[in-house]
């Protein structure tokens, strides 16, 4: 069985919320290069697969270990969920990230909906300054409280609490509790 690479590439950069010119940059190499990888018109050499992976960031093991079948997979366990990198997502410090858990549900650039299971260690926070993506999200508290912020809107929630709105409005979630939040979350169109 042949690996898919160029399949897998394009499943990473879309999941990771990349265009082929922002990753071509990251790594150094060229849009058309990425392009033609994804196409499997080209295949990458071990240097400039690791220079690509490097940019999303992603060791070798990680991405030959992704698994897509033919069939569209339904049922996920826990240890399956893929954890994406929150420093990435909202532009934080790495050790403020540490604080933070965002696992997704299978692949999302299959999908027109995005799930996640979020974990936010207490001081987590998204960040000083608000962010923006291009979706309407919604979520459930779990577990622990959360202070959201929505536009001038601020609230802290807790269990069985929930929230929904449109994700182009600047906002935050901040742990300003002593116990970890948890919270599932939804996003349409995916933009993590």
């Amino acid at each position: 069985m042949t690996t898919n690479v160029g399949g897998r590439l394009k499943a990473v950069r879309n999941a990771n919320g990349m265009s082929q010119r922002e990753l071509a940059k990251r790594a150094g190499v060229t849009n058309g290069l990425i392009s033609m990888i994804e196409q499997n018109r080209s295949s990458p050499s071990v240097a400039s697969l690791k220079r690509i992976l490097d940019a999303v960031p992603m060791t070798f093991s990680e991405f030959f270990s992704i698994e897509y079948a033919d069939e569209e997979k339904v049922f996920y366990k826990s240890s399956e969920l893929r954890e994406i990198n929150p420093a990435r997502v909202f532009k934080i410090d790495a050790d403020v990230a540490k604080l933070v858990s965002l696992r997704q549900v299978g692949d999302a650039s299959r999908h027109s909906l995005q799930l996640l299971h979020e974990t936010y260690e207490p001081g987590a926070d998204t960040g000083l300054e608000l962010y923006t993506h291009e979706a309407e999200e919604a979520g459930l508290i779990i577990s622990g409280e959360i202070e959201l912020t929505v536009g001038d809107r601020k609230q802290v929630l807790g269990p069985g609490d929930a929230y929904v709105f449109d994700s182009r409005i600047p906002h935050r979630f901040c742990n300003i509790g002593e116990q970890t939040c948890v919270i599932v979350s939804a996003c349409t169109p995916p933009s993590f």
